[in-house]
């Protein structure tokens, strides 16, 4: 097994334009992403770039970058983008897929995603669950939550659905991570078998897309989900958090 990390960035995001350079103590946050991606020590770490700016960022912090298609649909679309002109010769055969708003990003998960493909042989596509934070999370909107078969006590179980709607009922709820593990193949399938499928589109969940093709995603359970910024509270949350943790 030979897993490399692929972290999309674009400038362009709704809520907060230029989001990938936004500077969190004094480094930009897609340089903050990076280096916990490489502490993991999982294998080489690449940022697929929508912009040149990025690039340049990244490239000037020593990091690997590569320029890619701005109008590529999805950040699944634009590692695909990436790795296929970093590694054309398909030596890198399990892809990490890690956001670039996860500015302090725990190495360890990034391995656990790791060690489910060495764990499972025929395991296609995985990603991570945690915890509900709040009860106030069953009903947020922005908090995707992952309906897995899980048994009691087991830290790894199929996912069935993800969903942004309200759950209810008795049992724990899981806040699905946006950070994915695909086998090379799984990817490939994932981004060019098909177009945007029905559930895809009414949840806008991309990872719907997968199990509508019939892909098995996994789903491992790690204890807490790390800080996300997508808005300016949540950047000015991170700032803070920087601050009391240099």
């Amino acid at each position: 097994m030979n897993p490399i990390v692929l972290i999309p960035a674009r400038m362009a995001a709704t809520r907060l334009p230029d989001k990938p350079l936004a500077d969190i103590g004094g480094l930009p946050m897609i340089v903050r992403v990076l280096r916990q991606a490489e502490k993991a020590g999982v294998g080489p770490v690449l940022v697929a770039a929508g912009d040149q700016e990025i690039v340049d960022v990244v490239k000037a912090a020593g990091g690997l970058a590569v320029l890619t298609d701005p109008n590529l649909p999805s950040g699944s679309d634009r590692i695909l983008a990436a790795l296929e002109l970093f590694d054309p010769d398909e030596k890198h055969d399990v892809v990490i897929n890690l956001q670039g708003d996860m500015p302090f990003v725990d190495p360890a998960i990034v391995r656990t995603l790791v060690d489910c493909f060495a764990d499972h042989p025929t395991l296609r596509m995985a990603t991570l669950v945690a915890p509900e934070a709040s009860p106030a999370d069953r009903a947020n909107p922005d908090v995707v939550k992952a309906v897995l078969s899980l048994a009691r006590d087991a830290d790894f179980g199929r996912a069935l659905y993800f969903t942004r709607s309200t759950l209810y009922g008795d049992g724990p709820v899981w806040r699905h991570i946006g950070i994915y593990g695909y086998r090379r193949d799984a990817l490939r399938q994932f981004v060019e078998a098909a177009p945007p499928t029905p559930l895809e589109v009414r949840e806008k969940l991309e990872q719907l897309r997968a199990l509508e093709l019939g892909v098995e995603i996994w789903a491992a359970v790690i204890a807490s989900a790390p800080i996300s910024v997508d808005n300016p509270s949540d950047l000015e949350a991170a700032r803070a958090y920087a601050k009391a943790n240099p």
